[in-house]
Protein backbone atom coordinates (compact mmCIF):
# COMPACT_ATOMS: atom_id res chain seq x y z
CA UNK A 1 0.00 0.00 0.00
CA UNK A 2 1.01 3.43 -0.84
CA UNK A 3 0.65 5.71 2.51
CA UNK A 4 -1.01 8.94 2.15
CA UNK A 5 0.56 12.22 3.45
CA UNK A 6 -1.28 15.27 4.28
CA UNK A 7 -0.23 18.32 5.83
CA UNK A 8 -2.47 20.32 7.65
CA UNK A 9 -1.90 23.57 9.38
CA UNK A 10 -3.48 23.40 12.78
CA UNK A 11 -4.95 27.32 12.54
CA UNK A 12 -6.27 26.81 9.50
CA UNK A 13 -8.00 23.21 9.53
CA UNK A 14 -11.23 22.72 8.61
CA UNK A 15 -13.73 20.00 8.12
CA UNK A 16 -13.10 18.84 4.60
CA UNK A 17 -9.28 18.55 5.64
CA UNK A 18 -10.62 14.94 7.85
CA UNK A 19 -13.20 14.01 5.33
CA UNK A 20 -10.86 11.01 3.60
CA UNK A 21 -9.05 10.39 6.79
CA UNK A 22 -12.51 9.62 8.65
CA UNK A 23 -13.81 7.73 5.96
CA UNK A 24 -10.66 5.51 6.19
CA UNK A 25 -10.86 5.20 9.91
CA UNK A 26 -14.92 4.36 9.47
CA UNK A 27 -13.91 1.24 6.94
CA UNK A 28 -10.61 0.02 9.41
CA UNK A 29 -8.22 1.47 8.47
CA UNK A 30 -5.00 3.51 10.04
CA UNK A 31 -4.39 6.95 10.17
CA UNK A 32 -1.66 8.39 11.64
CA UNK A 33 -2.24 12.13 13.72
CA UNK A 34 -0.23 14.43 15.99
CA UNK A 35 -1.42 14.73 19.21
CA UNK A 36 0.51 17.18 22.02
CA UNK A 37 2.19 14.47 23.52
CA UNK A 38 3.04 12.13 20.72
CA UNK A 39 2.02 11.17 16.91
CA UNK A 40 -0.75 8.24 17.59
CA UNK A 41 -1.77 5.17 15.26
CA UNK A 42 -5.54 5.70 14.51
CA UNK A 43 -8.25 3.30 14.38
CA UNK A 44 -11.60 2.31 15.51
CA UNK A 45 -11.59 1.32 18.98
CA UNK A 46 -14.48 -1.01 18.76
CA UNK A 47 -13.18 -2.74 15.99
CA UNK A 48 -11.20 -5.68 16.91
CA UNK A 49 -9.93 -6.16 13.30
CA UNK A 50 -8.96 -2.58 12.75
CA UNK A 51 -7.19 -2.63 16.18
CA UNK A 52 -5.66 -6.14 14.88
CA UNK A 53 -3.75 -4.36 12.06
CA UNK A 54 -2.35 -1.36 14.64
CA UNK A 55 -0.80 -4.90 16.15
CA UNK A 56 0.60 -5.88 12.86
CA UNK A 57 1.84 -2.58 11.49
CA UNK A 58 3.51 -1.65 14.61
CA UNK A 59 4.97 -5.34 15.16
CA UNK A 60 3.76 -4.66 19.14
CA UNK A 61 2.90 -7.77 21.27
CA UNK A 62 -0.80 -8.51 21.56
CA UNK A 63 -0.87 -8.06 25.23
CA UNK A 64 0.28 -4.64 25.06
CA UNK A 65 -2.91 -2.76 25.87
CA UNK A 66 -4.10 0.38 23.51
CA UNK A 67 -5.31 3.70 24.84
CA UNK A 68 -8.66 4.70 23.25
CA UNK A 69 -9.37 8.85 22.57
CA UNK A 70 -11.86 10.29 22.62
CA UNK A 71 -13.54 14.08 21.51
CA UNK A 72 -16.37 14.63 24.05
CA UNK A 73 -16.27 13.80 27.55
CA UNK A 74 -19.69 12.22 26.75
CA UNK A 75 -17.82 9.93 24.50
CA UNK A 76 -17.29 7.74 27.87
CA UNK A 77 -20.71 6.61 27.35
CA UNK A 78 -20.76 3.03 26.20
CA UNK A 79 -16.84 2.67 26.98
CA UNK A 80 -16.42 1.95 30.85
CA UNK A 81 -19.09 0.52 33.64
CA UNK A 82 -18.84 3.24 35.76
CA UNK A 83 -17.15 7.05 36.11
CA UNK A 84 -15.77 7.24 39.89
CA UNK A 85 -15.74 10.45 42.03
CA UNK A 86 -11.89 11.01 41.94
CA UNK A 87 -11.83 10.86 38.00
CA UNK A 88 -14.21 13.01 37.10
CA UNK A 89 -12.41 15.74 39.25
CA UNK A 90 -9.15 14.61 37.23
CA UNK A 91 -11.18 15.13 34.01
CA UNK A 92 -12.22 18.56 35.05
CA UNK A 93 -8.80 19.33 36.03
CA UNK A 94 -6.91 17.89 32.91
CA UNK A 95 -9.18 17.15 30.19
CA UNK A 96 -8.13 17.07 27.48
CA UNK A 97 -4.50 16.82 27.92
CA UNK A 98 -1.97 14.62 28.40
CA UNK A 99 -3.86 12.31 30.72
CA UNK A 100 -4.78 8.82 30.51
CA UNK A 101 -6.94 6.64 32.86
CA UNK A 102 -7.98 3.07 33.32
CA UNK A 103 -11.83 1.94 33.91
CA UNK A 104 -13.34 -1.28 34.02
CA UNK A 105 -14.58 -1.46 30.34
CA UNK A 106 -17.92 -2.44 29.06
CA UNK A 107 -18.44 -5.56 26.62
CA UNK A 108 -18.48 -2.57 23.82
CA UNK A 109 -14.72 -2.67 23.94
CA UNK A 110 -13.51 -5.30 22.06
CA UNK A 111 -10.40 -7.26 23.93
CA UNK A 112 -8.73 -6.90 21.05
CA UNK A 113 -7.94 -3.37 21.92
CA UNK A 114 -7.75 -3.54 25.56
CA UNK A 115 -5.06 -6.65 25.36
CA UNK A 116 -7.07 -9.22 26.78
CA UNK A 117 -8.13 -7.21 29.74
CA UNK A 118 -11.91 -6.36 31.46
CA UNK A 119 -9.93 -2.59 31.71
CA UNK A 120 -9.75 0.29 29.09
CA UNK A 121 -7.81 3.13 29.13
CA UNK A 122 -9.02 6.44 27.94
CA UNK A 123 -7.57 10.11 27.04
CA UNK A 124 -9.04 13.25 25.62
CA UNK A 125 -6.40 15.13 23.15
CA UNK A 126 -5.48 18.37 23.73
CA UNK A 127 -4.94 19.00 20.12
CA UNK A 128 -6.69 20.19 17.52
CA UNK A 129 -6.00 18.01 14.85
CA UNK A 130 -6.57 15.13 16.93
CA UNK A 131 -9.58 16.08 18.30
CA UNK A 132 -11.51 17.02 14.64
CA UNK A 133 -9.93 13.56 13.04
CA UNK A 134 -12.01 11.91 15.90
CA UNK A 135 -15.35 13.48 15.83
CA UNK A 136 -14.95 13.31 11.98
CA UNK A 137 -14.58 9.33 12.64
CA UNK A 138 -17.50 9.41 14.64
CA UNK A 139 -16.00 6.03 16.33
CA UNK A 140 -13.63 6.50 19.61
CA UNK A 141 -9.68 5.38 18.17
CA UNK A 142 -7.00 3.61 19.63
CA UNK A 143 -4.28 5.51 19.18
CA UNK A 144 -0.72 3.75 20.72
CA UNK A 145 2.42 5.88 19.13
CA UNK A 146 3.03 5.96 15.60
CA UNK A 147 6.33 3.96 15.18
CA UNK A 148 7.64 0.48 15.28
CA UNK A 149 7.04 -1.38 18.51
CA UNK A 150 10.14 -0.13 20.30
CA UNK A 151 11.43 2.55 18.87
CA UNK A 152 11.66 5.88 20.23
CA UNK A 153 8.15 7.39 19.56
CA UNK A 154 7.56 9.84 16.64
CA UNK A 155 6.97 13.94 17.30
CA UNK A 156 7.21 14.44 13.74
CA UNK A 157 5.41 13.05 10.96
CA UNK A 158 8.75 12.28 9.07
CA UNK A 159 9.30 10.01 12.51
CA UNK A 160 6.07 8.14 11.31
CA UNK A 161 7.19 7.61 7.57
CA UNK A 162 10.24 6.43 8.37
CA UNK A 163 8.41 3.10 10.51
CA UNK A 164 4.98 2.67 8.91
CA UNK A 165 5.47 3.88 5.47
CA UNK A 166 3.32 1.43 3.47
CA UNK A 167 2.35 -0.20 6.30
CA UNK A 168 -0.40 2.17 7.17
CA UNK A 169 -3.32 4.10 4.77
CA UNK A 170 -2.84 7.78 5.81
CA UNK A 171 -0.61 10.14 7.96
CA UNK A 172 -2.01 13.76 8.95
CA UNK A 173 1.51 15.77 9.10
CA UNK A 174 0.64 18.59 11.80
CA UNK A 175 4.35 19.49 12.28
CA UNK A 176 6.30 18.94 15.63
CA UNK A 177 4.32 18.04 18.87
CA UNK A 178 4.20 20.18 21.92
CA UNK A 179 4.92 17.92 24.76
CA UNK A 180 6.86 15.24 23.10
CA UNK A 181 6.37 12.48 25.87
CA UNK A 182 3.78 10.04 26.02
CA UNK A 183 0.58 11.26 28.54
CA UNK A 184 0.41 9.84 32.28
CA UNK A 185 -1.74 6.86 32.89
CA UNK A 186 -3.67 6.31 36.12
CA UNK A 187 -5.60 3.09 37.20
CA UNK A 188 -9.07 4.22 38.33
CA UNK A 189 -10.03 1.28 39.20
CA UNK A 190 -8.09 0.73 42.57
CA UNK A 191 -8.13 2.79 45.76
CA UNK A 192 -6.23 4.81 46.26
CA UNK A 193 -5.44 5.77 42.24
CA UNK A 194 -1.97 4.09 41.00
CA UNK A 195 0.18 5.74 38.37
CA UNK A 196 1.40 3.31 35.91
CA UNK A 197 3.15 5.70 33.77
CA UNK A 198 4.82 9.08 34.54
CA UNK A 199 4.08 12.22 31.69
CA UNK A 200 3.38 15.60 32.11
CA UNK A 201 0.89 15.62 34.42
CA UNK A 202 2.96 14.98 37.79
CA UNK A 203 2.45 12.87 40.73
CA UNK A 204 2.48 16.14 42.35
CA UNK A 205 -0.65 17.74 40.46
CA UNK A 206 -2.74 15.10 40.66
CA UNK A 207 -2.12 15.06 44.50
CA UNK A 208 -3.34 18.73 44.67
CA UNK A 209 -6.78 17.56 43.16
CA UNK A 210 -7.43 14.16 44.78
CA UNK A 211 -5.25 13.47 47.93
CA UNK A 212 -2.63 10.46 47.80
CA UNK A 213 -2.04 8.31 44.81
CA UNK A 214 0.23 5.24 44.61
CA UNK A 215 3.45 4.33 42.01
CA UNK A 216 3.54 1.42 40.46
CA UNK A 217 6.95 -0.70 40.31
CA UNK A 218 7.64 -0.05 36.99
CA UNK A 219 7.60 3.50 37.29
CA UNK A 220 10.24 3.48 39.79
CA UNK A 221 12.44 0.27 38.67
CA UNK A 222 15.95 0.50 38.03
CA UNK A 223 16.11 -3.35 37.16
CA UNK A 224 14.54 -5.53 34.81
CA UNK A 225 14.65 -8.26 38.53
CA UNK A 226 12.37 -5.46 40.24
CA UNK A 227 9.61 -6.33 37.37
CA UNK A 228 9.38 -9.88 37.36
CA UNK A 229 9.21 -9.43 33.39
CA UNK A 230 8.48 -13.01 32.39
CA UNK A 231 4.94 -13.09 34.99
CA UNK A 232 4.42 -9.44 34.43
CA UNK A 233 0.98 -8.35 32.86
CA UNK A 234 0.54 -5.33 31.79
CA UNK A 235 -2.35 -3.01 32.57
CA UNK A 236 -1.05 -0.05 30.34
CA UNK A 237 1.44 0.62 27.47
CA UNK A 238 4.71 0.78 27.76
CA UNK A 239 5.16 -1.12 31.45
CA UNK A 240 6.42 -4.99 30.37
CA UNK A 241 8.93 -4.63 27.26
CA UNK A 242 11.49 -2.65 26.02
CA UNK A 243 10.55 0.52 24.79
CA UNK A 244 12.15 3.58 22.87
CA UNK A 245 14.87 2.30 22.15
CA UNK A 246 17.54 3.80 19.05
CA UNK A 247 19.18 1.15 17.09
CA UNK A 248 22.45 1.87 18.99
CA UNK A 249 23.48 0.29 22.73
CA UNK A 250 22.25 3.08 25.24
CA UNK A 251 23.81 3.40 28.74
CA UNK A 252 22.18 5.49 31.28
CA UNK A 253 24.82 6.62 33.98
CA UNK A 254 23.74 8.28 37.34
CA UNK A 255 25.57 9.65 40.03
CA UNK A 256 27.08 13.19 40.91
CA UNK A 257 27.84 15.22 37.38
CA UNK A 258 31.54 14.87 38.15
CA UNK A 259 31.88 11.36 38.69
CA UNK A 260 29.31 11.07 35.89
CA UNK A 261 31.06 13.14 32.96
CA UNK A 262 34.09 11.57 34.03
CA UNK A 263 33.23 8.03 33.72
CA UNK A 264 31.14 8.73 30.19
CA UNK A 265 34.57 10.65 28.82
CA UNK A 266 36.50 7.37 29.83
CA UNK A 267 33.60 4.63 28.38
CA UNK A 268 33.61 7.12 24.90
CA UNK A 269 37.37 7.24 24.87
CA UNK A 270 37.69 3.55 25.49
CA UNK A 271 34.63 2.33 22.86
CA UNK A 272 36.15 4.66 20.02
CA UNK A 273 39.69 3.06 20.70
CA UNK A 274 37.43 0.00 19.57
CA UNK A 275 36.72 1.74 16.03
CA UNK A 276 33.21 2.54 17.47
CA UNK A 277 30.97 5.85 17.13
CA UNK A 278 30.16 7.03 20.05
CA UNK A 279 27.30 9.33 20.67
CA UNK A 280 27.02 11.25 24.23
CA UNK A 281 23.47 12.78 25.43
CA UNK A 282 24.04 15.66 27.42
CA UNK A 283 22.46 18.96 28.24
CA UNK A 284 24.02 22.93 27.75
CA UNK A 285 25.42 22.71 31.24
CA UNK A 286 27.81 20.24 30.58
CA UNK A 287 28.12 20.18 26.84
CA UNK A 288 31.58 21.48 27.24
CA UNK A 289 33.15 18.20 28.97
CA UNK A 290 32.52 16.33 26.03
CA UNK A 291 34.37 16.87 22.58
CA UNK A 292 33.40 14.95 19.60
CA UNK A 293 31.27 15.05 16.59
CA UNK A 294 28.30 13.22 18.27
CA UNK A 295 27.86 15.17 21.49
CA UNK A 296 24.17 16.08 21.71
CA UNK A 297 22.79 18.52 23.87
CA UNK A 298 19.17 16.90 24.84
CA UNK A 299 18.14 20.59 26.54
CA UNK A 300 18.63 22.51 30.05
CA UNK A 301 18.11 21.14 33.25
CA UNK A 302 16.43 24.29 33.91
CA UNK A 303 13.78 23.56 31.62
CA UNK A 304 12.80 19.93 31.72
CA UNK A 305 10.39 20.67 29.13
CA UNK A 306 13.09 21.13 26.71
CA UNK A 307 14.71 17.78 27.58
CA UNK A 308 10.87 15.96 27.01
CA UNK A 309 10.19 17.47 23.96
CA UNK A 310 13.70 16.49 22.51
CA UNK A 311 14.25 13.22 23.44
CA UNK A 312 12.86 10.82 20.98
CA UNK A 313 14.07 13.20 18.25
CA UNK A 314 17.76 12.94 19.97
CA UNK A 315 17.70 9.06 19.58
CA UNK A 316 16.69 9.30 16.62
CA UNK A 317 19.24 11.37 14.67
CA UNK A 318 21.48 8.96 16.68
CA UNK A 319 19.80 6.89 14.67
CA UNK A 320 20.68 8.36 11.31
CA UNK A 321 24.21 9.45 12.93
CA UNK A 322 24.77 5.92 12.32
CA UNK A 323 26.59 5.40 15.75
CA UNK A 324 27.17 2.20 17.50
CA UNK A 325 27.14 3.21 21.33
CA UNK A 326 25.27 6.01 23.29
CA UNK A 327 26.36 7.26 26.59
CA UNK A 328 23.94 9.32 28.67
CA UNK A 329 23.58 11.39 31.77
CA UNK A 330 20.74 10.83 33.48
CA UNK A 331 17.97 13.39 34.55
CA UNK A 332 16.89 13.01 38.07
CA UNK A 333 14.31 15.82 39.25
CA UNK A 334 10.86 17.23 40.37
CA UNK A 335 8.10 17.56 37.83
CA UNK A 336 8.84 15.70 34.65
CA UNK A 337 12.38 14.30 35.61
CA UNK A 338 10.65 10.95 36.47
CA UNK A 339 8.83 10.87 33.17
CA UNK A 340 12.25 11.53 31.53
CA UNK A 341 14.25 8.84 33.38
CA UNK A 342 11.59 5.86 32.96
CA UNK A 343 11.67 6.00 29.65
CA UNK A 344 15.51 6.72 28.99
CA UNK A 345 15.79 3.18 31.50
CA UNK A 346 13.35 1.63 29.49
CA UNK A 347 15.44 2.62 26.24
CA UNK A 348 18.57 1.66 27.65
CA UNK A 349 17.18 -1.82 28.79
CA UNK A 350 17.66 -0.93 32.36
CA UNK A 351 21.53 -0.67 31.13
CA UNK A 352 21.91 1.93 34.10
CA UNK A 353 25.15 2.89 35.89
CA UNK A 354 26.02 3.84 39.10
CA UNK A 355 29.29 6.42 38.63
CA UNK A 356 29.60 6.54 42.04
CA UNK A 357 29.80 3.00 42.80
CA UNK A 358 31.61 1.61 39.89
CA UNK A 359 35.06 2.54 38.48
CA UNK A 360 36.01 1.71 34.93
Amino acid sequence: MDTIVKKIDIEQCKKEDFIQAGDILRKGGLVAFPTETVYGLGADALNSDAAAKIYEAKGRPSDNPLIVHIAEKSDLKGLIRELPKKAEILMDAFWPGPLTMIFQKTEQVPYGTTGGLDTVAVRMPNHRIALELIRESQVPLAAPSANTSGRPSPTMAKHVYEDLNGRIDMILDGGAVGIGIESTIVDMTVEPPMILRPGYITREMIEQKIGPVQVDKVVVAKDISQIGKDNYVPKAPGMKYKHYAPKADLFMYEGCMENVISMIQKRKESEEAKGKKVGVICTEESKRNYSGPYVVSIGSRLQEDTIAANLYAVLRDFDEMGVDVILGETFYGDGLGQAIMNRLIKAAGYQLINADEIKE
